[in-house]
């Protein structure tokens, strides 16, 4: 069946979900502050601001599948629970509630705090350290108490092509790991989680909750080493674990489990082949 999919804020990801939903015979609006002038009019782009109610008057009727995806900069909380609280309840409200059929709101991993060494399922409680993963968690939770089916994908730190800021990092030599004790990197391929999105939209059966992350998640030192040696690239040097994110292991046992297989399982080999595609080894 052909669905009628509203990608409500449509950056780098919401463009690879929506030509893996154009591919299967979807149907595809985007929404965006500034839609882009030279699209080829496979995706019907709409013009609006998620934080201004009164520009979402006119979405389109008939909408049956909606993804909040927003990519917003915002530097401090009133700003980011614009975009992804009231942004999200904008746009619930604004769409036909009659024939909408499903919402996935994508979200971080950032409404985990830190766990050490252990491993982290969507059965962890969440414990944000920061204003980003509270205010994610805060729209999280109010989506579930919606009459209406959804369902959250928790995204790790995504990287791809133009995403390759830890490779300047330790090229140039800024880059710095924890050495003495272990600090979990989590990463997904950005190609992997638009296919995650696009199967969680095509899924019978659904969970309200999952993860997005590779099958391996890797020490920060581990991948950092990996890494500066494949670009030839000094060993970095010792530093202080990231602040904010805390030190976890997540697990995409669930994702998998619902038929879902990433075509990066590890970040190394992933990294490598954007390396050899921007011939930079």
């Amino acid at each position: 069946m052909t669905e009628r999919v509203l990608l409500a804020g449509c950056g780098d990801l919401g463009l690879r979900v929506a030509r893996r939903l154009l591919a299967r015979g979807d149907e595809v609006w985007a929404l965006r502050r500034r839609p882009p002038v030279d699209d080829d009019g496979s995706i019907h782009w709409l013009r609006g601001d998620l934080t201004q109610a009164e520009s979402l008057r006119d979405l389109p009727f008939g909408i049956t599948q909606l993804v909040y995806s927003p990519t917003p900069d915002a530097r401090d909380e009133a700003a980011y629970r614009a975009v992804f609280e009231d942004g999200l309840k904008h746009v619930l409200h604004a769409v036909d509630r009659g024939a909408l059929k499903r919402v996935l709101f994508v979200s971080s991993s950032a409404v985990y705090g830190e766990h050490g060494d252990a491993w982290v399922d969507e059965n962890t409680p969440p414990n944000p350290p920061g204003f980003n993963g509270r205010v994610l968690l805060d729209a999280e939770r109010w989506l579930a108490e919606q009459p209406v089916s959804s369902v959250t994908l928790r995204l790790a730190g995504l990287y791809g092509p133009g995403r390759l800021q830890l490779i300047e990092r330790l090229r140039t030599g800024q880059a710095r790991v924890p050495r003495d004790v272990t600090h979990w990197s989590n990463r997904m391929h950005i190609d992997d989680a638009a296919a995650a999105v696009a199967h969680l939209l095509a899924l019978e059966n659904v969970e309200s909750l999952y993860i997005g992350v590779d099958n391996t998640p890797l020490p920060m030192d581990v991948l950092y080493d990996h890494l500066a040696a494949c670009i030839g690239a000094p060993t970095p040097a010792e530093g202080a674990a990231p602040t904010g994110i805390g030190s976890k292991r997540l697990s995409n046992a669930r994702l998998r489990a619902s038929g879902f297989t990433p075509q990066w399982p590890d970040a190394r080999e992933g990294y490598e082949a954007l390396l050899r595609t921007n011939q930079m080894v």
